[in-house]
């Protein structure tokens, strides 16, 4: 069935409605979506380390192998630029490849299928040629899993023509955002966060789509727009609240998807606000951080009361202590300590 019939319930999601009712676990939202698009089209299929096994990849592919076999959901050997050859390969005659990764470092060994090959058909025979694969990994952090199993790469690839990235905050946009991504018929990076897997939310049933490129408010403000996506947005959400007590009054942007970008909404916000504070779970330097930054300079420069302010990672690598972990990831209070600073005086 062509992925443009048959929707039930097509909606740009804006955020969590006590009003729509069910509550659904992040980990859980996933899954549905993974069912309800293998449901809905016989060419999807998923594959990926351990996507059978009883952990079932964090629990997001839980009991798809029972329910439509094991030649539709399928382990991988550890050969991630063979295996993403194959979903290329796959894409390019009409099936529809889901491959799981259990981190994103897995997919730095996949990077020439993806940057020389996948990326790249469509281009170079006038656009016959469509590649609709999806590429999903969580990111590691927080038990200690250091410089090789934690890294979240996204602005390594923000600069790739030909690729999407998809990076949801909610139960509801993990959902919606990736039954787009299975949908589009160009490569997509799908990158979840460990921290937001143990998350519940407001999830509509049935089947429903988040486009991709499209952003959305998670609270208004007047004072300050803070832009960011993933994991990243939680932190936000909760010093903005926080700092409302102080009587500053910050507006949280979920991008929700970096490529395409939703250029709009933060110029919409940053026109009523004047200041942008770019946050990211990546690396601070060249990145999302970076690109931004880069755009309001030369898009926005006359709607800024000061200089734009970006928080990510150092330019280091991710220590494994616990201790060393607290001074390497950003949190709500040096969010706040940002915050503060662009707007005194």
């Amino acid at each position: 069935m062509p992925w443009d019939e048959g929707l039930v319930n097509s909606l740009v999601y804006e955020g969590p409605d006590p009003s729509e009712g069910r509550v659904l676990g992040y980990v859980k939202a996933v899954n549905e979506a993974l069912a309800l698009a293998m449901e809905h089209d016989p060419s999807v299929f998923v594959l990926g380390q351990g996507v059978d096994d009883p952990s079932a990849m964090f629990g997001t592919t839980r009991g798809l192998q029972e329910r439509f076999g094991n030649d539709r959901v399928f382990d991988t050997p550890v050969a991630e630029e063979s295996m993403t050859g194959v979903c290329t390969g796959a894409a390019m005659n009409g099936m529809r490849p889901v491959y799981m990764h259990n981190r994103p470092d897995f997919i730095l060994l996949a990077f020439n299928q993806l940057v020389t090959h996948a990326s790249k058909f469509h281009f170079m025979d006038n656009g016959q040629t469509n590649v609709p694969m999806v590429i999903w990994a969580a990111i590691g952090r927080g038990w200690g899993s250091g410089a090789q199993h934690s890294q979240a790469i996204q602005g390594l690839l923000l600069g790739v023509p030909g690729l999407r990235i998809v990076m949801p905050s909610t139960p509801a946009d993990a959902k919606g955002l990736l039954l787009s991504a299975i949908a589009d018929n160009n490569p997509v990076l799908v990158f979840e966060h460990r921290w937001l897997m143990k998350k519940d939310g407001i999830v509509p049933e049935g089947f429903y789509q988040v486009p991709l490129g499209k952003g959305a408010y998670r609270r208004r403000g007047r004072d300050i727009t803070i832009v960011g996506a993933s994991h990243a947005i939680e932190l936000a959400r909760q010093a903005a609240e926080q700092l409302e007590q102080e009587g500053i009054d910050a507006e949280v942007i979920d991008l929700r998807t970096l490529k395409p970008l939703d250029e709009a909404i933060i110029e919409e916000s940053v026109s009523k606000t004047g200041r942008l504070l770019v946050v990211d779970t990546g690396w601070q330097s060249g990145g999302v951080c970076a690109e931004i930054g880069c755009l309001a300079a030369e898009k926005w420069w006359h709607l800024l009361k000061a200089p734009v302010r970006r928080i990510g990672l150092p330019d280091i690598p991710t220590p494994a202590g616990f201790a060393l972990e607290q001074f390497y990831y950003p949190g709500v209070d040096r969010m706040k300590s940002v915050i503060r600073s662009m707007l005194d005086g």
